[in-house]
Protein backbone atom coordinates (compact mmCIF):
# COMPACT_ATOMS: atom_id res chain seq x y z
CA UNK A 1 0.00 0.00 0.00
CA UNK A 2 0.81 3.59 -0.12
CA UNK A 3 0.87 6.60 2.18
CA UNK A 4 -0.24 10.04 2.44
CA UNK A 5 2.37 11.97 3.53
CA UNK A 6 0.93 15.21 6.07
CA UNK A 7 2.83 18.10 4.95
CA UNK A 8 4.82 19.20 8.08
CA UNK A 9 4.36 22.01 10.05
CA UNK A 10 6.76 24.83 9.57
CA UNK A 11 8.58 26.69 12.82
CA UNK A 12 9.84 29.63 11.34
CA UNK A 13 12.35 31.65 13.26
CA UNK A 14 13.60 35.43 12.67
CA UNK A 15 17.01 35.26 13.28
CA UNK A 16 20.28 36.90 13.84
CA UNK A 17 23.50 35.26 14.36
CA UNK A 18 25.43 37.96 16.03
CA UNK A 19 23.01 37.57 19.18
CA UNK A 20 24.23 34.01 21.50
CA UNK A 21 20.70 33.86 22.43
CA UNK A 22 19.23 33.73 18.72
CA UNK A 23 21.76 30.82 17.89
CA UNK A 24 21.03 29.10 20.55
CA UNK A 25 17.62 29.10 19.68
CA UNK A 26 18.46 27.78 16.51
CA UNK A 27 20.20 25.19 17.98
CA UNK A 28 17.52 24.03 19.96
CA UNK A 29 15.34 23.71 17.51
CA UNK A 30 17.36 21.62 14.97
CA UNK A 31 18.13 19.56 17.55
CA UNK A 32 14.07 18.73 18.60
CA UNK A 33 13.67 18.46 14.79
CA UNK A 34 15.94 16.46 14.07
CA UNK A 35 14.47 14.02 17.13
CA UNK A 36 11.22 14.42 15.64
CA UNK A 37 12.07 12.95 12.36
CA UNK A 38 14.13 10.12 14.39
CA UNK A 39 11.29 9.18 16.16
CA UNK A 40 8.64 9.81 13.17
CA UNK A 41 11.14 7.14 11.03
CA UNK A 42 11.32 4.89 13.70
CA UNK A 43 9.57 1.63 14.35
CA UNK A 44 7.50 1.38 17.86
CA UNK A 45 10.45 -0.93 19.03
CA UNK A 46 13.10 1.52 17.98
CA UNK A 47 11.69 4.97 19.64
CA UNK A 48 13.12 4.12 23.21
CA UNK A 49 12.30 7.39 24.72
CA UNK A 50 9.95 9.57 22.93
CA UNK A 51 10.35 12.55 24.75
CA UNK A 52 13.70 13.45 24.56
CA UNK A 53 12.90 16.86 24.84
CA UNK A 54 9.75 17.51 26.06
CA UNK A 55 10.78 17.92 29.63
CA UNK A 56 10.91 21.87 30.62
CA UNK A 57 11.49 23.72 33.62
CA UNK A 58 7.49 23.58 33.75
CA UNK A 59 7.85 20.17 34.48
CA UNK A 60 5.48 19.01 31.67
CA UNK A 61 6.09 15.24 29.85
CA UNK A 62 4.01 15.69 26.68
CA UNK A 63 5.61 14.60 23.76
CA UNK A 64 6.77 16.33 20.86
CA UNK A 65 4.62 17.05 17.95
CA UNK A 66 5.29 15.05 14.90
CA UNK A 67 7.37 15.70 12.76
CA UNK A 68 8.41 19.44 11.72
CA UNK A 69 10.40 21.69 9.60
CA UNK A 70 12.61 24.67 10.68
CA UNK A 71 12.90 27.60 8.67
CA UNK A 72 15.67 29.91 9.39
CA UNK A 73 15.87 33.78 7.93
CA UNK A 74 17.58 36.11 8.83
CA UNK A 75 15.04 39.01 6.62
CA UNK A 76 12.35 40.81 7.97
CA UNK A 77 9.20 39.76 8.07
CA UNK A 78 6.41 40.72 6.08
CA UNK A 79 3.66 42.96 6.55
CA UNK A 80 1.61 40.09 6.94
CA UNK A 81 4.06 38.41 8.47
CA UNK A 82 4.74 40.67 11.48
CA UNK A 83 0.73 41.46 11.41
CA UNK A 84 0.27 38.01 12.05
CA UNK A 85 3.39 37.61 15.11
CA UNK A 86 2.15 40.56 16.84
CA UNK A 87 -1.61 38.91 16.94
CA UNK A 88 0.07 35.75 17.81
CA UNK A 89 2.22 37.24 20.91
CA UNK A 90 -0.67 40.07 21.57
CA UNK A 91 -2.91 36.76 22.36
CA UNK A 92 -0.15 36.06 25.29
CA UNK A 93 -0.39 40.26 26.55
CA UNK A 94 2.67 41.16 24.51
CA UNK A 95 2.80 44.32 23.16
CA UNK A 96 3.61 45.56 19.70
CA UNK A 97 6.71 47.65 21.40
CA UNK A 98 8.20 44.22 21.97
CA UNK A 99 8.54 43.22 18.56
CA UNK A 100 9.29 46.53 17.06
CA UNK A 101 11.25 48.87 19.45
CA UNK A 102 8.95 52.20 19.89
CA UNK A 103 5.91 50.71 18.63
CA UNK A 104 2.73 51.60 20.48
CA UNK A 105 0.17 49.57 18.20
CA UNK A 106 0.56 46.85 15.32
CA UNK A 107 0.19 50.09 13.15
CA UNK A 108 3.23 51.56 14.41
CA UNK A 109 4.95 48.65 14.09
CA UNK A 110 4.23 48.12 10.59
CA UNK A 111 5.54 51.11 9.72
CA UNK A 112 8.22 51.44 12.14
CA UNK A 113 9.33 48.15 10.83
CA UNK A 114 13.51 48.12 10.22
CA UNK A 115 16.53 45.84 10.77
CA UNK A 116 17.75 47.86 13.84
CA UNK A 117 14.18 47.78 15.33
CA UNK A 118 12.91 44.09 15.23
CA UNK A 119 13.45 41.65 17.91
CA UNK A 120 15.13 38.59 17.79
CA UNK A 121 14.99 35.80 18.05
CA UNK A 122 11.46 35.75 17.38
CA UNK A 123 10.04 31.81 16.83
CA UNK A 124 6.73 31.17 15.16
CA UNK A 125 4.53 28.23 14.90
CA UNK A 126 2.23 29.16 11.53
CA UNK A 127 0.27 26.18 11.44
CA UNK A 128 -0.58 26.30 15.25
CA UNK A 129 -0.98 30.03 15.23
CA UNK A 130 1.87 30.27 18.33
CA UNK A 131 4.92 32.68 19.24
CA UNK A 132 7.81 32.61 21.21
CA UNK A 133 9.79 36.23 21.75
CA UNK A 134 13.29 35.70 23.10
CA UNK A 135 15.32 32.41 23.95
CA UNK A 136 13.64 31.05 26.51
CA UNK A 137 13.78 27.46 26.53
CA UNK A 138 10.81 26.40 28.10
CA UNK A 139 8.70 28.71 26.39
CA UNK A 140 9.91 27.32 22.99
CA UNK A 141 9.69 23.65 23.86
CA UNK A 142 6.09 24.19 24.87
CA UNK A 143 5.28 25.43 21.67
CA UNK A 144 6.84 22.12 19.82
CA UNK A 145 4.83 19.94 22.27
CA UNK A 146 1.40 18.14 21.12
CA UNK A 147 -1.45 19.73 22.25
CA UNK A 148 0.21 22.23 24.76
CA UNK A 149 -2.45 25.05 24.47
CA UNK A 150 -0.19 27.21 27.57
CA UNK A 151 1.45 29.32 25.09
Amino acid sequence: MFRIHKTLDIITVFHKPSLPGSTRVVNLLRTASANATEIANSTPDQASDPTPFAKGSSGADAPLRDDFEVEITESLPTPDQLSTIIDYLGSKGVKPGAVVQGAASKADALKKLSEIGFARPIVVDWSNGKAVIGDNESEILRLLRKGDESI
